[in-house]
């Protein structure tokens, strides 16, 4: 495979940390993981093999965790399931459903850093960032850089984000794009401020505008992206199958991008 480089483009699942836990979303994407080491797990492991602990290497049974979480916790893709029942007029697609030739491509990551909180950020802003990296083939997988990976594990990261426009959101579809991922909590901006513009205009247009997009453009979005800027603009692949959850509207991936591959392998 030659010099073939992995940068890890996820964020871990855990607990939250001290003071993360403010808002919302925060509280709803919150993982419970109850830890069970190699001592805990000897009175299941000795029922099952019938047998005793000294009869166990250095008396150790198998480490195990119980996991309880959102599948839109961590790093993870949506299906259009997740935004409308249907696509097009036709049932929506579930992540159990995504065609696996949609989640490995080449990857473009759009630079957006300096978008302010609650920012809407409109067609020109993305045309611009494509432009600067290169443009779009179809079938690309797009990464929007906006920088806010650096407040993973802060209570900040969770409440307070920019997001695309319904506008540029299917400008990026029509140009044949079938994933798009972002290093922000979610696609659309927080909801703080999504809340505060309607109680100001009652603009219901505005309301998880990006998402709404899948009910006319099938695409899959990937949220909680990390390590973006270490990425050139173009000249990588991305994979990022998300885990086949029965019927759900998202699954959790391990978000990879593979420098250095020759095509010819």
């Amino acid at each position: 495979m030659g010099d073939v480089t992995f940068v890890d483009l996820s964020v871990p699942i855990q607990e939250p940390l001290e003071g993360e836990l403010e808002g919302e979303l925060a509280k709803a994407l919150a993982a419970k993981i109850d830890y069970e080491d190699h001592q805990q797990s000897l009175p299941i492991i000795t029922r099952i093999f019938g047998c005793e602990p000294e009869d166990l290497p250095d008396g150790q049974g198998w480490a195990n965790e119980m996991v309880t979480l959102s599948t839109h916790a961590g790093t993870h893709m949506d299906a259009p399931w997740h935004y409308f029942p249907t696509c097009k007029g036709e049932p929506s697609k579930r992540i159990d459903e995504v065609p696996l030739e949609d989640c490995f491509g080449d990857g473009v990551v759009l630079n957006l850093l300096g978008h302010g909180p609650g920012e809407r950020v409109d067609t020109e802003v993305v045309e611009a960032a494509v432009e600067a990296a290169g443009g779009l083939e179809a079938r690309d997988i797009v990464l929007l850089r906006f920088g806010y990976d650096r407040t993973f594990g802060t209570a900040s990261y969770w409440n307070r984000y920019p997001g695309l426009t319904a506008a540029a959101t299917r400008w990026i579809c029509d140009h044949g794009i079938k994933v798009i991922g972002t290093d922000a909590v979610g696609f659309d901006r927080d909801f703080p401020s999504m809340h505060a513009d309607f109680a100001a205009d009652h603009d219901a247009s505005k309301l998880w505008e990006a998402h709404r997009v899948g009910i006319t453009h099938e695409y899959f979005q990937i949220e909680k992206l990390a390590n973006l800027g270490t990425l050139p603009a173009r000249g990588f692949y991305v994979s990022c199958f998300p885990v086949k959850i029965a019927r759900a509207s998202a699954g959790w991936c391990r978000a990879v991008a593979i420098l250095g591959l020759d095509r010819a392998s």
